[in-house]
């Protein structure tokens, strides 16, 4: 074991300034031919975390040619953003009126000006590219069940009636769970299933999704509606105590998501991900994987580390945050305090209150620094500050990530004045991530 002093002789110039997007070119060279590019955020509020993120993407898609970013989002609204940046047929004229789609508790995520400023980048960059290489922006979450619903069958009316047919069998059998927007008390007291005629639809929107593209993409929509219908079944039921832990279900539905994405984008198709840390980076490196806990990161790595694969957390040490103070409260801007004493945020900013990037592999010494075990912040969509002590995730930070960007002192993002719908709020959104 290294002392402290022996830890950081010499490797602080392994600590690279963290000032514009031209500082970022140790972390290009770190991600080299890499498919995979996972970037977190500490928390789902914090403007540094999102603004950064973008500037990362924009780098990746202009000079790696990166083909789509996935975001943890629903698929519908998220995919509203797509239509809109490929300036799809129909589309509305202005993002803001896609961005106020997003009435799901919490809406700050993606109804904020950093992801607008975004979005019309993407917009004007793909303006001056043919349909099949413009890059698209799609939602990994299982949680849009009714919209999923909505969508498919309003689809699938006009296209195929036949199928059509198979989705309104399906929305029959979750009908009596909508009025409270529950499934797992539901669940637990009946021995409904939805499965088989989930199932059933999903087949054959898979097997007929060739036929569906008189609409840009029409048949890559109806089939991941499809499959978070599948999958939200799964998630629920997971939520009422039948089997596997719903975390685990919702990862690994952001999984198969991404691998139909990237199938359908083609063999040479690289992506972006933008989740908390706490889904991007590796579960096995966390307390996570005690409680039997796996997440993208870990699965990502796992099935594709041979396509190379890059997971990039974030971290500040203070600030301030847009979070609420319970399931379907109003969004506050709330004080970020100073890291707790012996957090990986506290050493980063005691050694020095500068912005850094951290690559781990570039020294040894760097990577058995962050080796050892740290508390490491994780704050969700709801925070109390003076609860602080109980938001730390004890990590091997350099087994967890590849890199890490460190912000010394962040502000709460920028939210578009949506009023949220409660009733659409999941039961339990897990661990407020």
């Amino acid at each position: 074991m290294l002392t402290d002093k022996e830890a950081n002789h010499g490797i602080e110039k392994y600590y690279h300034r963290l000032e514009n997007s031209s500082d970022l070119d140790p972390l290009m060279e770190k991600i080299g031919d890499s498919k995979y590019v996972l970037l977190g955020e500490a928390s789902h509020g914090t403007h540094e975390y999102y603004t950064w993120r973008a500037r990362i993407s924009k780098r990746l898609i202009k000079e790696k040619g990166f083909s789509f970013i996935a975001v943890e989002g629903d698929w519908p609204d998220c995919y509203n953003i797509n239509s809109w940046i490929k300036n799809y047929k129909d589309s509305p004229d202005d993002i803001f009126e896609v961005l106020k789609e997003f009435k799901r508790w919490p809406t700050w995520m993606w109804a904020n000006w950093e992801i607008a400023a975004f979005a019309t980048w993407l917009r004007d960059y793909n303006d001056k590219l043919p349909v099949n290489e413009k890059t698209g922006f799609y939602g990994l979450d299982v949680y849009s069940l009714w919209e999923s619903m909505e969508s498919i069958v309003d689809y699938l009316e006009k296209e195929d009636p036949e199928t059509a047919k198979l989705a309104r069998e399906a929305v029959l059998c979750f009908e009596p769970f909508k009025a409270r927007d529950s499934y797992a008390s539901v669940f637990s007291s009946s021995n409904s299933d939805c499965k088989r005629e989930v199932v059933d639809l999903l087949k054959e929107v898979r097997k007929k999704a060739h036929s569906y593209d008189r609409e840009e993409e029409a048949g890559l929509n109806a089939e991941l509606n499809a499959l978070v219908m599948a999958n939200a079944e799964k998630y629920y039921k997971a939520m009422a105590g039948f089997g596997e832990d719903s975390w685990n279900v919702r990862d690994r539905h952001m999984a198969e998501t991404l691998d139909r994405l990237m199938k359908n984008h083609g063999k040479e198709a690289k992506v972006i991900v933008w989740e908390h840390n706490t889904h991007i980076g590796d579960a096995r490196a966390t307390d996570m994987a005690a409680d039997g806990l796996i997440n993208l990161g870990q699965l990502v790595r796992e099935q594709h580390r041979k396509d190379g694969v890059c997971l990039v957390g974030f971290g500040s040490h203070s600030g301030s945050v847009i979070a609420g103070k319970r399931w379907g409260a109003p969004m506050e801007k709330m004080k970020v305090p100073e890291a707790i004493s012996g957090s990986v945020e506290e050493l980063l900013h005691r050694e020095s209150a500068q912005n850094k990037l951290i690559i781990f592999d570039e020294d040894e010494r760097l990577k058995e620094k962050f080796s050892e075990e740290m508390g490491h912040r994780a704050i969700g969509v709801v925070y109390h500050p003076v609860r602080e002590r109980g938001n730390y995730v004890p990590s091997r930070l350099s087994e967890r990530y590849d890199a890490f960007l460190y912000i010394d002192k962040t502000r709460g993002l920028h939210p578009l004045k949506i009023h949220p719908h409660p009733e659409l709020t999941p039961e339990t959104y897990p661990f407020g991530i």
